[in-house]
């Protein structure tokens, strides 16, 4: 990543590195001094005389003009010796990349198959596209220091898992990471997957790679590496016009204004272990995201100073619904008929019949608005309300609408350890009923917690499925025999298969519990 004393790489150009395959040349060289912009190949700046950085062919990390290896992956930076009668090479050639480092030096090999599949199927309408994008920036701090006493293999040892785990978190919301650079990561939200949401996602994604790599650092202090891991993030929100996207999923595009430069200050201004965000960006995350304000921060290569903002953790509010419900609603009109459904259903519901209420309707419709009507009304006053809902870039975690639902049961916050969650689900089943003492292992296992079970370790997928669904049934009905239970599913169009199989597997008890079922859904 860029020094504290560097530009960071402008879109649409490359500071040295090679793309793609069949010798083609990178494009201009930037001088990080005076601007200007240099031919392929070149070592010094044509305007001042500056030596200019050479990009890793294997991992693109920028090292300084003369040095034989490069600081990000090891790989070597000598130029080839060419053949006789053959053309000299425009920039430096590594030897084959070892395959620690090849993995990382193509977007098609690191990005995950559904979301390649997506780009490529609508790349010909994506090409041309202005799109809002919230450009993410993350890298390993300090790491010139971390690895500058170890052979290559044990610097990759530690570096390759940060990088994994970056992009782990990139790609759980439907980002892309568009380079790989050395010890970090450039990722966009937004482009070329276009995402209403992008900023919320880029800001959950930084959340989720922070705490996965303090644990993964939690391990290596408890291990015999006792390698300091922290990283940090910056955020920006902005323009970027898609140019081109390569069948290697590699995008070329133009940003506009100071998109992406604002994001690599971003994080190089970030201490370890922190999220820093512009102020733009947290604008669009307002609500959803916890954030504080750091005051205005001068910016290299900016006249005035930039508001800055800290990422500090999730925000009160998870959908647009409750952030309209903070700043006030308009008044509900319209929907009479749809609303005196509820009622009528909510008592047959409290009589031990069960009912299933789906509201059905394109976006922006009023079908959420109507849900959250009702259940502050004084119809729904004594029962107990549990809300759980689908995102789109939920259906590759199995359960999630029903992971949120018990959170919401068992008083789980985001933040618990894995013991203290098993402690809070332990300790409200027994209280609820003793008998419900053999439901803790698959309510653990649908909340995704390490069980250590042989005999759940045993049981094959289907059998683990079965137990899991005969969980949830029995908590619903014994708790439902204690207090009404009203249970609000939205947006189940993105609902993955699992989730879906076991809702279609509670009907069969709604004839006999006092529950109300409310879900809400696009055609």
């Amino acid at each position: 990543m860029p020094g504290a004393g560097e530009n960071p790489p402008q879109a649409g150009s490359s500071t040295g590195n090679a793309r793609g395959s069949g010798g083609q040349v990178a494009s201009s060289l930037t001088c990080a001094k005076c601007q200007t912009e240099n031919r392929p190949g070149r070592r010094f700046c044509s305007e001042c005389g500056a030596a200019l950085a050479v990009a890793c062919p294997s991992c693109g990390f920028a090292n300084e003009s003369g040095e034989k290896f490069c600081g990000g992956c090891g790989a070597s930076l000598a130029v080839a010796t060419p053949q006789p009668g053959s053309p000299t090479p425009a920039f430096p050639v590594a030897p084959e990349p070892t395959p620690s480092v090849s993995r990382f030096g193509s977007p098609e090999a690191y990005t995950p198959q559904h979301l390649a599949k997506k780009i490529l199927a609508s790349k010909s309408a994506l090409e041309g596209e202005r799109k809002q994008v919230t450009v993410l920036f993350a890298d390993l701090k300090g790491s010139m220091e971390l690895l500058a006493d170890r052979d290559p293999e044990e610097a990759r040892a530690i570096l390759d898992p940060v990088l994994d785990l970056m992009m782990e978190a990139v790609h759980e919301y439907e980002g892309t990471v568009n380079q790989v650079m050395g010890d970090g990561i450039m990722a966009l939200f937004g482009a070329p997957v276009a995402l209403e949401d992008h900023a919320v996602r880029a800001c959950l994604a930084g959340l989720r790679m922070q705490e996965a790599v303090r644990r993964h650092a939690d391990a290596l202090s408890r291990g015999s590496d006792s390698a300091a891991v922290r990283i940090r993030v910056g955020l920006n929100s902005g323009e970027v016009v898609v140019r081109a996207i390569g069948s290697d999923l590699h995008m070329d595009y133009t940003a506009v204004g100071q998109t992406t430069h604002l994001a690599a200050r971003m994080e190089q201004t970030a201490r370890s272990g922190s999220i820093l965000m512009t102020a733009e960006t947290s604008r669009l995350a307002a609500g959803y995201i916890q954030a504080r304000s750091l005051g205005p921060m001068t910016v290299k290569g900016l006249a005035e100073p930039v508001e800055v903002h800290e990422v500090v953790g999730l925000g009160g509010t998870r959908t647009r619904l409750q952030v309209s419900a903070l700043r006030g609603f308009t008044r509900l009109v319209g929907r009479e008929s749809e609303m005196e459904l509820l009622p009528t259903a909510l008592a047959s519901a409290a009589a031990g019949q069960g009912q299933v209420v789906a509201f059905v309707g394109e976006a922006g419709l009023g079908k959420s608005r109507m849900f959250w009507e009702f259940t502050h009304s004084h119809h729904a006053r004594d029962w107990l309300i549990l809300e759980a809902r689908s995102v789109s870039y939920g259906k590759a975690t199995t359960y999630l609408p029903v992971m949120e639902l018990l959170k919401a049961y068992f008083q789980i916050d985001d933040r618990d350890e894995p013991s203290s969650v098993q402690a809070k689900v332990t300790s409200k089943l027994r209280t609820l009923d003793l008998a419900l003492e053999t439901v803790i292992v698959p309510m653990l296992a649908i909340l995704h917690l390490p069980i250590d079970d042989q005999h759940w370790a045993a049981l094959d997928p289907s059998q683990r499925r079965h137990r899991m669904l005969e969980a949830v049934k029995r908590l619903l009905i014994r708790q439902s025999e204690v207090h009404p239970l009203l249970l609000v599913f939205e947006d189940l169009h993105w609902i993955d298969s699992e989730t879906q199989a076991l809702l279609d597997g509670l009907v069969q008890i709604l004839e006999r519990v006092r529950v109300l079922r409310l879900e809400n859904y696009r055609p």
